[in-house]
């Protein structure tokens, strides 16, 4: 289990963009589980709706960058580089994120040439998917 301050040794996003509060198991360049734990201090609720908190279709799927983030910059020849999105394929909404949620975000990376990757990602909560779809990086300096 690798929690924040560790996660910051291996991507490079800091607060209040960390999308993730603990990695819960990965293997370098092949996949991560890590989780976020939806509170009502999240800064979004107070624009994203106002009586009606719901987090943010984007921030879920950055919530999933990072997770897959974790697995590739944790890759040796990848450390101190950052991971861009590329694209966004097939992506679907099935269920909104409120306070009090804890967000499983799981990602495989299921094709890598050169610098650029796809990751398979998933978010549950309670085991309901959240998103899923495949999220496309670049590894850059």
């Amino acid at each position: 289990m690798l929690n924040k301050e560790e996660i910051k040794k291996i991507i490079p996003q800091r607060e209040p963009f960390l999308m993730i509060d603990e990695v819960e198991t990965f293997t370098p360049g092949e996949s991560c589980i890590a989780y976020k734990n939806v509170s009502e201090d999240e800064y979004y609720f107070k624009g994203h709706f106002p009586g009606n908190p719901i987090m943010p279709g984007v921030l879920m799927v950055e919530a999933l960058a990072q997770t897959g983030a974790v697995a590739i910059l944790s890759m040796e020849e990848n450390r101190g580089k950052n991971a861009l999105f590329g694209g966004v394929n097939n992506l679907k909404f099935k269920r909104q994120v409120i306070p009090g949620d804890k967000l499983k975000l799981e990602v495989k990376i299921i094709k890598k040439k050169g610098p650029i990757g796809i990751g398979e990602a998933i978010a549950t909560v309670d085991g309901k998917i959240a998103v899923k779809g495949e999220l496309t990086f670049a590894i850059v300096e």
